[in-house]
């Protein structure tokens, strides 16, 4: 071989080395590109992902006006429930009402917490005006002729005052007038409200409450 050829043979081998190069490279020059766009649209999607904390509530979904005043009213007027079913506690003589007065501090103290979290959910104020002062609570000295059937500072005086067989008399008679209340509103709530849970609660107020009505007229027939 003569020594230009060789030259030349070198040369060629060189050239292919280098071209080889290039494209290597640009290979990784594009797969560097392209694991950063991905990088960039990765962190789009997540920036921009939907968590439900807008129209999508924990509760259920969409709700309106009358999901948000079930809530601020019922809250309340459970909270009264319990208070009156507290007294039973070294007051009541009748083992029914001890039963009843325990059922409805279970039953309505969980569903205060789930309305509080509802209300949460929506971004909206949890109640803070006093029993009886809710809007459409304004019971004047009637007491439980109130529309929810809230009971007057007179009428929870007047329960607290007496003792056996008065007392589960009293409680019966103002008990179903609160849970006449609560099962008016949440016979509204059926009609008016939007969200699903909020007209699912109401749909089991009414069903355990008019049971309660109808064991407390029951005992009242019989003391």
């Amino acid at each position: 071989m003569s020594a230009a050829h060789a030259s030349l043979s070198s040369a060629a081998r060189h050239r292919r080395l280098a071209a080889a190069g290039t494209v290597a490279a640009l290979a990784l020059t594009l797969a560097a590109c392209g694991s950063s766009d991905n990088a960039k649209s990765d962190g789009a999607a997540m920036s921009g992902m939907n968590h439900g904390s807008t129209g999508t509530p924990a509760s259920g979904g969409t709700f309106n006006n009358a999901d948000v005043a079930f809530a601020q009213q019922m809250i309340p007027h459970h909270q009264q429930a319990i208070e009156m079913a507290k007294l039973a506690d070294g007051r009541a003589a009748d083992p029914e009402v001890k039963d009843l007065a325990t059922a409805i501090e279970r039953a309505q103290d969980p569903e205060i917490t789930t309305m509080k979290g509802w209300l949460k959910s929506w971004g909206k104020p949890l109640p803070s005006a006093p029993m009886g002062a809710m809007p459409g609570m304004n019971h004047g000295s009637s007491g439980s002729s109130g529309t929810a059937g809230m009971m007057s500072d007179r009428d929870m005086s007047d329960l607290k005052a007496v003792t056996g067989k008065d007392f589960d008399k009293k409680f019966a008679q103002l008990m179903i007038g609160h849970h006449q209340g609560a099962v008016a509103m949440a016979r509204n709530e059926q009609r008016s409200g939007a969200n699903t849970d909020a007209k699912k609660l109401a749909g089991d107020v009414i069903t355990a409450q008019t049971a309660e009505i109808e064991k407390m007229n029951q005992i009242i027939d019989r003391l």
